[in-house]
């Protein structure tokens, strides 16, 4: 994509960052206020048609999806700087491909998103209609639960081979021990870090991250021309766009920041999530991994993988639900080391369907001050008039 059309299509929140992750999901705030009704997609934006009646939250990650199932920019479809007109045909020909799409699904598989772009495309913008001579041995078949339209394990009879694992209680507990224990992790209540972010063609930037028990959260990155930010104070959300614009968080984005800012390592996992339970044993690269499935109801279930003989977290897979299948971010964890008796990564991985940044911490402090004003969202700047000819 463009550098232009990224920065609409790829929010600032791709900055999240985590340290020490857990599984703290979107919860109700304090008080039991009721929450306003969430805008439909054609109260937002223009010119919606098919995807009419669904959450404007979603209609930026279905971009992102379908751009990415295409492997295509999103000018592909779209007249720049005007994203509602009907100029290219490539729109109207996406258009028929969603109502077609939606159709198979609910003719064929009860609603469920069995078949998405991805499954046609592969990320080409024209599907192959005549199979490849092999070039090698095939490739292995998806995961269970990770179909075509990445469908995730729901309640489903475990299968015989994850007899004999441990249970979820017993991973988390030596998740927890192998942080430090409940009793260190107890007396940690505020972080600052300090590294870089490298990824976007091979460039860095410093980067700054505040982090304040139980879940307020700030990533600083200093850019050669502004700053970004990424921020949650423990309820609400907020990043700055390209241009230092301050926007709200909300939906995919303001899910993965709560998930982020969680200061106490999945040792309050049992409260965070509705249910967590096994998932069949996967391997991280040459590593075994215990997996485990973080439920809430509303949203995707998050996976989560430990070693199996460290017990650390080694990688964290979580979706944004979109009206045409389930948009990816897989966060890796690496470089283990103890700081004032807890640990954690020193460097993680971000990815999603074509983009990745990498995190490296090269200095943190615990158990500094941390004012809450550090999380708050700033008075957005007057809008500037133009000066009088």
């Amino acid at each position: 994509m463009t550098k232009k059309c990224r920065g609409i299509l790829i929010p600032v929140a791709a900055l999240t960052l985590a340290l020490i992750p857990a599984a703290a999901l979107a919860q109700a705030p304090a008080g039991g206020a009721a929450q306003p009704e969430p805008k439909k997609a054609e109260e937002v934006f223009k010119n919606i048609q098919v995807l009419k009646g669904v959450p404007a939250d979603q209609i930026i990650p279905a971009m992102q999806f379908i751009a990415a199932s295409l492997g295509v920019e999103c000018t592909y479809c779209h007249v720049e700087h005007a994203f509602d007109k009907d100029d290219k045909e490539t729109k109207k020909t996406a258009r028929k491909m969603m109502e077609m799409m939606f159709a198979i699904d609910k003719d064929n598989f009860s609603g469920r998103q069995d078949v998405t772009c991805y499954s046609c495309h592969h990320g080409v913008a024209k599907p192959a209609a005549i199979p490849e001579i092999a070039a090698a041995m095939p490739a292995p078949q998806p995961a269970h639960g990770e179909g075509m339209g990445g469908r995730m394990e729901g309640g489903e009879k475990a299968p015989a081979s994850m007899a004999n694992l441990p249970t979820a209680q017993q991973v988390l507990e030596k998740y927890v021990q192998a942080l430090g224990g409940a009793e260190a992790l107890d007396k940690i209540s505020s972080r600052v870090e300090k590294g870089t972010l490298s990824g976007f063609g091979g460039k860095t930037f410093p980067v700054e991250i505040y982090a304040k028990a139980p879940e307020k959260r700030i990533s600083i990155v200093h850019m050669p021309d502004n700053e970004m930010y990424t921020a949650f104070d423990g309820q609400s959300g907020w990043l700055t766009g390209f241009g230092g614009r301050i926007q709200d968080m909300e939906g995919a984005d303001l899910y993965a920041a709560r998930l982020d800012a969680d200061f106490r390592c999945l040792s309050d996992a049992r409260k965070v999530f509705r249910q967590v339970r096994m998932a069949k044993p996967e391997k991280v690269d040459d590593r075994g991994a215990w997996v485990l499935l973080g439920i809430t109801p509303g949203q995707p279930p998050v996976k989560l993988y430990f070693d199996k003989e460290s017990g650390l977290l080694l990688r964290e897979m979580r979706y944004a639900q979109t009206p045409v299948g389930r948009y990816p971010t897989q966060v890796d964890y690496a470089d283990f080391r103890e700081a004032d008796g807890v640990k954690g990564p020193f460097r993680w991985t971000i990815a999603r369907p074509g983009n990745s940044f990498t995190i490296q911490v090269s200095e943190i402090q615990q158990n500094v001050p941390v004012d809450d004003s550090k999380f708050a969202k700033p008075a957005a700047p007057p809008e500037q008039k133009p000066a009088t000819p």
